[in-house]
């Protein structure tokens, strides 16, 4: 899974394969949530986007992973869901992702990413009902 948990059930950057970012790895949000940036440039600040991730939620699993890799284009893209909770709440979180990763010289350079707003609107009860 190229969503790694660390102890703490926090996304890691992404690591399998053998292909972590690159240093200049760029990471588009194109479908997201309110708030959360479009872009991010640089392995550094990719992680630093995730360090409060913890607080909001903890993914307990990572399944249904599928991949679809094109060796000629360096084009991965992968389909996963999580499953996990709200941290204020406690409520649970599921959502469903698509991520499209560019890799070259065994290092992710872009990383396009798809997620459900809703799902995350759901979980943390935005907008009040």
């Amino acid at each position: 899974m190229y969503r790694q948990l660390d102890g703490a059930g926090q996304p890691q950057p992404p690591r399998r394969l053998g292909h972590r970012p690159g240093k200049d790895v760029v990471f588009d949000y194109v479908i997201t949530t309110p708030g959360y940036p479009r872009h991010v440039e640089g392995r550094q600040a990719v992680a630093e986007l995730y360090r409060p991730y913890g607080d909001t939620f903890v993914l307990d699993r990572c399944h249904d992973l599928a991949v679809h890799h094109d060796p000629s284009t360096g084009v991965v893209v992968l389909e996963y869901a999580s499953q996990g909770r709200v941290v204020p709440t406690g409520a649970p979180y599921a959502n469903r992702y698509i991520s499209v990763l560019t890799i070259a010289d065994r290092k992710v350079r872009r990383w396009r990413d798809y997620l459900d707003p809703v799902a995350v609107f759901d979980a943390v009860g935005w907008p009040s009902h």
